[in-house]
Order: C-alpha cells, then structure tokens, then sequence
C-alpha cells in the first residue's frame, strides 16, 4: 500500500523528535517520483531538468511558494535547465515525512 502524501500537510516536529533512518524512510521514498533519492540517512535530494534557464526558474519559483505554503523550507540550487531540491528537517536533524510530503509536492508542479 502506498502512502498519500499529498493528502497531508507539513506539520511542526518538536526537537528530539527522532528522524526517519534506513527501513523507516522505504515507504516514503516509495510514495515519491523516482527522482528523489535518501542522501547519507539525512535528506532527500531531487533533480528537476527544464529544457532552459527560465523553465528551471519558472519552477524553482512554484517550489518556493508550494514550500511557503507547507511552512517547509529546502535548500534549491538553481542552474540552466535544472533545479536540485535538498530536503530534511532541520529541528529533528534529519528526514521525517514533512520531507516526504513536500517532495510530492513538489513532483506536482515538475
């Protein structure tokens, strides 16, 4: 069964929260594009390729607003024609499913 991430919100995680590691994160990371990879147990990292600098603007733009609307920031490094997404939660220090979700987002709006 996959999970609906898209039908949930990034929600506040108290600090001592524990992050998702190994196994934990699998059914997550299999409810997203097959973009998005787990980084050293801590992020997720995705690549979004656009055919020219204004389309990977274009979209790094939708993802900040998406991002603003969850209250859940990445790190986006914008170049021509690609968008790289870092993703983790930064008061646990590392993965919980607000990543998950925003990432499903933002494979909305690719």
């Amino acid at each position: 069964m996959t999970i609906d991430l898209l039908s949930r919100h990034c929600a506040p995680l108290p600090k001592g929260t524990p992050p998702l590691k190994g196994k934990a994160a699998d059914p997550y990371l299999a409810a997203v594009s097959g973009r998005w990879k787990v980084v050293d147990d801590h992020h997720l990292e995705g690549e979004f390729a656009f055919e020219d600098f204004l389309g990977a603007l274009a979209f790094t733009n939708r993802a900040g607003g998406a991002a603003e609307t969850e209250g859940h920031h990445p790190d986006i490094t914008l170049t021509w024609g690609k968008a790289t997404v870092r993703i983790w939660t930064h008061s646990i220090g590392g993965l919980s499913e607000n990543d998950f979700i925003l990432a499903a987002r933002l494979d909305t709006l690719a």
